[in-house]
């Protein structure tokens, strides 16, 4: 696997799934039992922005400050995107940057782990050799929280039904192999069976080789329970931009969240757009009776 997330880190896609990540747990906070929070691709932890622009051996033009770059700036932000920012903010802070500009960004591990509760259990899944070792380096020490070696989908598998009765699975894989639509399908079906009243969150990118449509009529084919895709694109179909925005679909979503995510997905639309045609929406695959 050749993806490093370091190199996206920050932008407009974290923006928006980090967004849904804080208020997916925020809805399953409603509740004073505990929950698993699964993540199926974790990733390394934490992302250094300036060691990102650097590159491996040439200098890249960095995508973060289209992303939460564009959000520290803004004095209008919704309540949820400010949630957002503070948490990432915070953990600039503790990772030991004294500057105002923003060095170090967390992916979804941390931030989880920030908005969980001490009766909230994690569950983070890496098998990229580096990344895992980061990732290990990062949460080895910190409580309740379980760093495994495998597959993300195998995870799924082997690690569902929980003690918790509730868990939140996180599937954000790099779409670099031919066959990750399928997989991804096939772990939901998979994890239903094994928790069928589990939140799964799936991101996904809209891009001109995405099967979008397609993941949406597989989805459909496994007798769903209440699932919404919400979608942000930050540009139109003609842009030229090789991923134009991007989308999640979460099935069991906590109750009335759509409400919420739907005016979000628009604000954000307008907020993070970088070419004529942005759009936000949010669908129903199966609705809630």
């Amino acid at each position: 696997m050749n993806y490093r997330h370091s190199y996206h880190a920050g932008n407009f896609a974290d923006v928006f799934k980090h967004v849904v990540l804080g208020r997916l747990i925020s809805g399953l906070k409603r509740k004073e039992k505990g929950f698993l929070y699964l993540d199926s691709h974790a990733g390394r932890g934490r992302y250094d922005l300036l060691a990102a622009e650097r590159g491996d051996t040439l200098a890249r033009r960095p995508e973060w400050p289209e992303g939460i770059g564009r959000m520290l700036v803004r004095n209008d932000l919704p309540d949820a995107v400010r949630t957002y920012v503070v948490g990432v903010r915070d953990f600039d802070r503790r990772a030991g940057n004294l500057g105002s500009a923003l060095r170090f960004y967390p992916g979804s591990p941390w931030l989880a782990k920030g908005w969980l509760r001490p009766q909230d259990r994690m569950a983070l899944c890496e098998l990229q050799p580096a990344e895992h070792a980061a990732l290990a380096a990062e949460f080895g020490r910190q409580s309740r929280v379980s760093i495994q070696v495998m597959d993300g989908y195998a995870a799924i598998r082997a690690l569902l039904p929980c003690p918790e009765k509730r868990a939140l699975v996180l599937i954000d894989p790099p779409f670099e192999s031919a066959g990750e639509w399928k997989d991804i399908v096939d772990a939901v079906e998979a994890g239903l069976v094994r928790m069928p009243a589990a939140t799964f969150a799936v991101w996904y990118p809209l891009t001109v080789r995405a099967r979008v449509d397609a993941f949406a009529a597989e989805l459909r084919r496994l007798r769903l329970p209440p699932t919404w895709m919400a979608d942000v694109a930050i540009a139109g179909e003609s842009s030229g931009l090789k991923m134009r925005g991007c989308g999640i679909a979460v099935i069991n979503p906590p109750w009335q969240l759509d409400q919420e995510i739907a005016p979000l997905a628009d604000w954000l639309a307008g907020a993070l757009a970088q070419a004529p045609g942005q759009t936000g929406s949010l669908t129903w695959l199966a609705q809630e009776n």
